[in-house]
Formats: C-alpha cells, structure tokens, sequence
C-alpha cells in the first residue's frame, strides 16, 4: 500500500499483509479521539442538560458513561492486529463466517446514525455561523446546502481511505481542542456551574432521568466497537495487549473535553433542544469563524471514521460492490436519513433512539467477542475468517452453515431483553418499570450476553479446531502462520 494520501486506498477487508502493518497503538488513538473530539460528541454532551438535570449531575453522568463505555470498547482493539481484518469480519471466529453479518448491521447502524449526526450538527453550526457573521438567514435551503457540502466532504475522504483519514484526525485532535479551550474565554464570563437545570426531566423524575443521560453517553465509546478493527488491523500484533487497551481508552477519556464543551456550553442556550442554533446566537463574533472550523473539521472526523468502516465492510457482503461503490451507497443512504430526520422527523428524538439501539445491540456483541478472545486465548485463523467473503464454504468457523448458534442464541436473548427493559422517552419497553422506572437495561443486556454465551460454549463445546493448533500460546501459533 502506498503511503500517500492521495491515492485511493485499494486494500478490502482482505488481511492486511503483515509487511503494511507500519501503525502504532498512536495512531489508533488519534483516530478514536479524533473521530470523537467534534460537534457530534459535543451534541451527545448537551443532552443530559436537554434532558433537566442540574450541571453537576449531567458532568457527573457524563463521567460514568463515559468510563463505562471506554472499558466495555477497548478489548475490541485487540483483534485487527491478529487478524489483520475489521471487528465485523473478526466476529466470525465466534458468531460463524456468515453470522458474522451481524457485526455489520451493527455497523450499519452505527454508521448512518453517527454520519447523520456530524452531516446534521456541522451543516447547522455553519449556517447559524454564517447568519450571525453576515446576516445572511437562508433557512432551510441554507442548511440543505450546507448539509450536502460537508456530506460530499466525508464522502471523499472516506474514498481515499485510511492513510487521508489519518491525516485528517491528525488535524482534526489538535485543532478541534485548541478551539475548545479558546471557548473558555468566549463563553467563560457567562457560564454558571450552579445551574440546576430545568427540573422537567425528560423520564418523569431523577434517578430514571440520570440513568437514561448515563446511557446516551455510553453509545459513543460503545459505538466504536465496530470500527477499531478498521484500523488496528494495520498494526502490528508484536504491540504490546497493555498498549492496544490504553488507545482507544485514553482516547474515550479524552472526549470528556467535547462532553464538557457541550454540557456548559448547553446551561448557557436558551432551549438546549435547540443547541447549535442557540450557541451561535450567545457565542462572540470573534468566536463565529472557529465554530465554523471545528464544526467543518469536526464534521469530517466523525463522518469518516463512521463511514469508512460500514463501506469496507459492505463490499465483502455483496461482492459485486468495490469499497468505493458500498461507500457511496451508504453514503447516499445516510444524507437521505439525515434530510428526513431534520426536515421530516424529530432529529433529536431520532438520535435517542438510535443511541440507544446502538448501545443495546452492540454491547452484547462485544461481550460475546471479548469472552471468545479469552477463551481462544488470542488465536484467530485470518485466511478462515474470509471464507464467506471469497464465496467459498467450510473452513474452521463454518459450524453449522456459516453460523455459530451458541453466539446467537446468546446475543439475540440479550438484546431482546434489554429492548423489552428499555426507558428512554423514544423507546419503552414492556418491562420498563420492572426496577421502579430507573432504565436497567444495559445491566440485563450486558449480564445475558456474560453469562449465556460461556453457559452454552460449555454445555455444548465448540469445535475442537476453532482453538488452534495444541500449543501453550495460540496467538504465537497464529504470528508464525502469518
């Protein structure tokens, strides 16, 4: 692979040749705190405030999940490395080479939501940018412009692939935070850290209300679970397991400068279910061409690191489709929702509920995954796991037909339990006030997946070539087959 930026990436989903694995556990991190230190992590940072409470009790749910969710992602940077392929295309050592499409929904998804978010909040932080700087109000058109400039944008560089996505994050981590701390002194005289918030919470009283924020929270580190394989696969697996946890989680715990950046900024607007309209009206002149700048650059960074992985992934599932062509599919798919949630539906409302059948759905995929990886202790066949994608069958993760039924028949029950527990003012299950209103769903989801999947692995055992040739160490098995 070349290493310029302007060349159009031509490697799949196919592994990556050993000798092209020139990253470092660095880079994971600049594109994880990169993909995150934007507007959209900033919009996630307001709406524990959107939501009633107090500042403190939204800092302090932001913390949580935050942490909670940097511990849950960064086993999954642990696979690329080995299998020197994506998490989707990984997650076929465990759910089989054709259950492993599950991954992929869960990217897909993860994808349009996160893509739709970066599109929607930049396209509106520029057009209030613009009304304020010139006093120019182009409405709707505006904003539809504005929308499809920044979307053409992400569309690109998530094109030319990884090495221009790099660059871009590389940007993208160091001035999206110079912006941020300059904010301390356009919007420090005004901000009041003993805002109580509306007391209108948004599940009736507190306790449900926090948890719901907790939640909204976790679907950001959470939803890079899917995508860290997208670029752990070009590091070496001679990188330390200590450095490839310590990335991706540094770099979740970085982005409590953007929730921060939200969650003040929020107590300031007067309707914080208006925030990007609201910041531009309170925010300085001076301060309207660096919100343009980060909203612009921001807008890129999530946009790409959510896109690249889900049109990577899809040209595997449908052949016929190059990287390029499934990422313009996507794409396409992804403006469409992006102009029918903000002109059609609720946006806001949208992203909740997105969020939370992101963290719902992929959470008890990653358990599964982090229990098959302790107990393959690190082994992983990559010419295997690309039996689906070359159209041929067998293989050591064929199981039954291409699907593990034991993954399945314990991430299908986790979800669907923690659907039918779920409290959020979009999504209400049938059990959501089994714990007196407070939403425990990820609890019963996390738990289900935990405890099924090692309960079914052990009554009735995997096949005995999925752990690998007899050795003491099977991931040294797998370096030296590679």
């Amino acid at each position: 692979m070349s290493d310029k930026v302007t060349e159009v990436e031509q490697h799949g989903i196919a592994p990556i040749p050993p000798a092209e694995q020139t990253s470092r556990p660095r880079d994971l991190f600049r594109l994880a705190f990169g993909g995150a230190n934007t507007f959209a992590t900033i919009i996630l940072g307001t709406l524990p405030i959107a939501y009633g409470l107090s500042f403190w009790a939204a800092l302090a749910a932001t913390v949580v999940g935050v942490v909670l969710g940097a511990l849950v992602l960064s086993p999954m940077a642990l696979f690329g490395p080995i299998t020197r392929t994506n998490n989707a295309v990984s997650s076929g050592a465990h759910f089989g080479v054709v259950g492993r499409c599950v991954g992929s929904f869960l990217s897909l998804l993860t994808a349009i939501t996160f893509f739709a978010i970066s599109v929607w909040v930049s396209g509106d932080a520029v057009a209030g940018a613009a009304q304020r700087l010139f006093g120019i109000d182009g409405g709707p058109a505006l904003r539809a412009a504005a929308y499809g400039v920044i979307a053409i944008a992400v569309l690109v560089v998530c094109i030319y692939g990884y090495r221009f996505m790099l660059l871009v994050n590389r940007v993208a981590v160091t001035l999206g935070t110079l912006i941020m701390l300059v904010g301390i002194f356009a919007y420090g005289g005004s901000f009041d850290p003993s805002f109580t918030g509306s007391g209108n919470f948004a599940l009736g009283t507190f306790w449900p209300t926090w948890i719901l924020a907790v939640l909204t929270v976790m679907a950001n580190p959470i939803s890079f679970g899917a995508f860290l394989g997208d670029w752990s696969r070009y590091i070496p697996a001679t990188h330390s397991r200590r450095s490839l946890l310590a990335a991706p989680f540094l770099a979740q715990l970085a982005t409590l400068l953007p929730f921060g950046f939200g969650i003040a900024t929020a107590t300031l607007v007067a309707d914080p279910a208006d925030y990007v309209t609201g910041l531009t009206a309170i925010s300085p002149l001076w301060y309207a061409i660096p919100l343009i700048v980060v909203a612009l650059i921001g807008g890129l960074s999530t946009g790409t690191t959510a896109l690249y992985g889900t049109g990577l992934d899809f040209s595997s599932i449908f052949p016929r489709l190059s990287r390029v062509r499934a990422t313009l599919l996507i794409g396409t798919l992804s403006v469409l929702f992006i102009f029918v949630g903000n002109f059609v539906l609720d946006m806001v409302s949208s992203i909740n509920a997105f969020a939370t059948l992101i963290v719902l759905c992929t959470s008890p995929w990653m358990v599964i995954m982090m229990i098959g990886y302790v107990q393959r202790r690190g082994y992983y066949d990559p010419a295997d796991l690309q039996v689906f994608n070359e159209g041929r069958t067998g293989g050591r993760y064929w199981f039954h037909r291409g699907v593990n039924w034991r993954a399945m028949a314990a991430w299908i029950p986790a979800t669907a339990l923690g659907l039918l527990c779920a409290n959020t003012p979009m999504i209400t299950g049938p059990l959501a006030g089994i714990a007196g209103g407070v939403d425990i769903s990820l609890v019963v989801t996390l738990c289900t997946a935990a405890v099924a999947y090692p309960v079914l692995v052990k009554v009735f055992p995997e096949p005995r070539e999925v752990f690998g040739p007899s050795s003491a160490t099977p991931a040294e098995a797998v370096a030296a087959e590679a």
